[in-house]
């Protein structure tokens, strides 16, 4: 049976090709639906307050570390429903006593008071669980698969809900378990733009929000608190990007360097969907997912690529693969080039 590091990396040398596909593409859409977790709420902030956070991964790190703290004492479900709202009631106070303050001196000290936010953030962390990871393991009912890929030779490959039995998967048969952990993440994300649609679409609270990005005098004007309704889609931002923390820090890893991984990334995203464009992020982070991760399974050199040959030596001697961290900044900048506003962006930064 193959190891779990195959299934969670597409580039195991033992898989065959078509579960070695079908695992790049499961995985690649599991990363991506987990960018666009991150994203949905720097976007929200950005089209309804014109506001970029840089704190807003550091929200991602507190709410893996609320979500372990909680986890351990209440459970995962409990977990999943306080950590985001601990951390956007803390985005929301931010908001009102912190940003409110500095808005209407310009987005520079906006940039600065939110950059100065993710250190003290970083620190409390720091302070409180300490400088190395912790613990937080995916509640019983997330261990294991979700699903197994089942590659019989002269037979192709069929899927098989759950782990696929030891004797299944005797030689030469491989199978190739899908995680649980990465499958809740998607039905999650999923989830997420769906509830984020309807509620900008459908509700009240919806129009209003869409009232005061275009016309805030005029909402105002109306009887409505303009400066409440961004407080609370600051906080609703910040727990956004907590509960993809808690999904993010069950499923990999919780430690402090987890927002500095992901923070330059999310940008990246947010810059080529568009800035406040939730569809553009939808659809960039999918594709991003998908091409970093088929990247990360590439292992032959650039000098075997089309035209590798006229690349300097030292360049030659690389791998696709170590060049897959880069994919999401070459990205942004091509497309910053050819269109400044991103793909399906309508506000300037």
């Amino acid at each position: 049976m193959v190891c779990d590091f195959c299934s969670l990396h597409s580039d195991c040398p033992l898989l065959p090709p078509m579960a070695h596909a079908t695992l790049t593409l499961l995985n690649g859409l599991s990363q991506g639906l987990m960018l666009f977790m991150l994203s949905a709420g720097l976007t929200l902030i950005f089209s309804m307050m014109g506001v970029l956070n840089f704190a807003h991964a550091s929200f991602y790190m507190l709410g893996a570390y609320l979500g372990h703290a909680i986890a351990g004492w209440a459970g995962f479900g409990v977990a999943l429903l306080l950590a985001p709202l601990a951390v956007g009631a803390l985005g929301c106070a931010f908001e009102a006593f912190c940003l409110r303050r500095v808005h209407r001196h310009g987005h520079v000290p906006e940039l600065l008071i939110t950059f100065g936010l993710s250190y003290v953030l970083l620190e409390v962390v720091q302070l409180l669980w300490g400088r190395g990871p912790v613990v937080f393991a995916p509640p019983p009912w997330l261990q294991g698969a979700l699903l197994t890929l089942v590659d019989v030779p002269g037979h192709g490959v069929s899927l098989r809900g759950g782990d696929a039995p030891a004797a299944m998967c005797a030689a030469p048969v491989v199978c190739s378990p899908f995680p649980a952990t990465r499958g809740f993440m998607m039905a999650v994300a999923l989830l997420t733009l769906l509830a984020l649609s309807l509620w900008l679409r459908r509700t009240r609270t919806g129009l209003i929000l869409r009232a005061a990005l275009t016309h805030p005098a005029m909402a105002q004007a109306l009887g409505h608190n303009v400066p409440r309704v961004f407080m609370q889609v600051f906080g609703a931002g910040a727990a956004l990007a907590a509960l993809a923390g808690v999904m993010g820090g069950s499923t990999f890893v919780t430690e402090p360097g987890m927002a500095a991984h992901v923070g330059a990334v999310i940008f990246a995203v947010v810059v080529v969907g568009g800035l406040g464009s939730l569809a553009g992020a939808f659809i960039v982070s999918l594709l991003l997912g998908v091409l970093q991760t088929a990247a990360v399974g590439v292992d032959a050199s650039l000098a075997s690529l089309p035209g590798g040959g006229w690349l300097p030596a030292a360049l030659q001697a690389t791998t696709v693969a170590q060049w897959a961290p880069l994919l999401p900044f070459a990205v942004m900048v091509a497309v910053l080039v050819a269109r400044p506003r991103g793909l399906m962006g309508r506000r300037d930064a």
